[in-house]
């Protein structure tokens, strides 16, 4: 993907305000092309205070009077919509959309077109663009705001080119190694045996706690740190009961 060849284009905009949420929208993804066509206010304090720390994005943006002045360098452009239309078009959710809009932009220039806040883009407008992008919503409430939808788009796009350096596993990047079993195999005897201690557990009648208790801390996938941190405080414990005399319990029998 190019992202210097991927802009944003918002058509008349209604509110500064949603301009500069856009720009911070783009840039935490690492899009900064901004196009403006026909906004009703801009430049505007509004916009800058929305847009936090991507005032570049602002003051890079271009001011056009026309949809086909946006598109007019650009080889492959996207509609956004949010409803159906009587003539079919090719239309392709975020997702599956950001995969062409990549492909593209190694070919030349791409445009991303939103609409107004209140009714989107017209027919006219959706018929200059070669793919339209609908975002799946609840069907309970289908309302996404300007930068939503944006912030939707660019994300996608942001996820192609770092899938290759975002770890493929939720432990990837673990400071500790995981525990191995012979060690976790001592800590279920530790733990075992200080459970007796203390008479929480009955060796006579153990029921099923020990089992439920290993299906707890299987569930954990626990490193050699958290389980040395377990076996400390089953330490102390020790070192500060008495032990219960199981054969004294129940009328001495065991």
């Amino acid at each position: 993907m190019n992202s210097d060849h991927i802009r944003i284009v918002l058509v008349e905009p209604s509110h500064p305000g949603n301009i500069g949420a856009v720009a911070r929208a783009m840039k935490t993804m690492g899009l900064v092309k901004l196009v403006l066509v026909a906004p009703e206010q801009f430049p505007d304090q509004q916009a800058t205070w929305r847009a936090v720390w991507a005032n570049d994005v602002l003051e890079s943006a271009t001011v056009v009077a026309s949809l086909d002045e946006a598109i007019a360098d650009c080889g492959f452009v996207v509609g956004t919509c949010a409803r159906d239309r009587r003539l079919p078009w090719p239309v392709l959710d975020p997702r599956r959309a950001a995969t062409e809009m990549a492909a593209k932009s190694l070919q030349g220039e791409v445009a991303i077109v939103f609409g107004r806040e209140d009714n989107g883009l017209s027919n006219d407008e959706l018929m200059r663009c070669n793919l339209h992008l609908a975002i799946p919503t609840s069907e309970a409430y289908t309302s996404l705001n300007l930068a939503m939808a944006v912030q939707i788009v660019c994300y996608e796009l942001h996820m192609l080119g770092a899938e290759g350096g975002l770890p493929e596993q939720s432990n990837a990047q673990w400071d500790e190694p995981l525990a191995t079993q012979e060690n976790i195999e001592r800590f279920y005897v530790h733990l075992e045996e200080t459970m007796s201690q203390i008479g929480f557990l009955n060796p006579a009648a153990p029921r099923q706690l020990m089992p439920r208790m290993r299906r707890l801390y299987n569930r954990l996938g626990m490193d050699e740190m958290e389980l040395n941190i377990l076996r400390g405080i089953l330490t102390e414990t020790q070192k500060r009961c008495e032990p219960v005399d199981w054969s004294t319990q129940n009328g001495g029998k065991s």
